[in-house]
């Protein structure tokens, strides 16, 4: 046989596909960095997270951000959330830390702003937070197909 015709005869034949697997659906619960964070200064074991345990929680990772000054500046910050949150970027930011706006952070404006948080989360106040508190339930799958987090459909 020719060279050509086992050619022409090659393109005519379809090559076989390999299946796509099916994705994972989008995450519908998630964890904010903060909700992490808390979840992680449950000392005792008990899947609870009390304000006494936040806020030794809270003292026990700063010297991360200030290891000798007593408060640290955004970079130390942006620093301890890489750590303690996972991300540079993740919020709390430095700015909603630094309440008296001096771009230095302290002990007690970190520890503040986790009382906020505390709070925010302790749904039923009853002084303790429960992972379930913890958690944001979406009310639809986030698209994962690299559609930049658009709708199907939308234009």
């Amino acid at each position: 046989m020719s060279p050509i015709l086992l050619l022409a005869l090659a393109a005519q034949v379809p090559l076989p596909v390999a299946p796509v697997p099916p994705r994972q659906p989008g995450a519908t619960i998630v964890a904010e960095p903060a909700a992490m964070f808390i979840a992680a200064c449950d000392a005792n074991g008990d899947a609870r997270t009390t304000r006494a345990e936040l806020t030794a929680c809270v003292a026990r990772s700063f010297p991360d951000a200030a290891p000798q000054s007593g408060s640290t500046g955004y970079i130390g910050y942006s620093d301890w959330a890489q750590k303690w949150l996972g991300d540079r970027n993740a919020l709390p930011s430095p700015y909603q830390v630094d309440a008296d706006t001096d771009n230095r952070i302290t002990l007690a404006e970190l520890q503040a702003q986790f009382g906020v948080l505390f709070d925010r989360f302790d749904l039923d106040k009853d002084g303790m937070v429960t992972r379930a508190e913890l958690v944001t339930i979406r009310s639809a799958a986030v698209l994962q197909d690299g559609d930049g987090g658009k709708r199907r459909g939308r234009r």
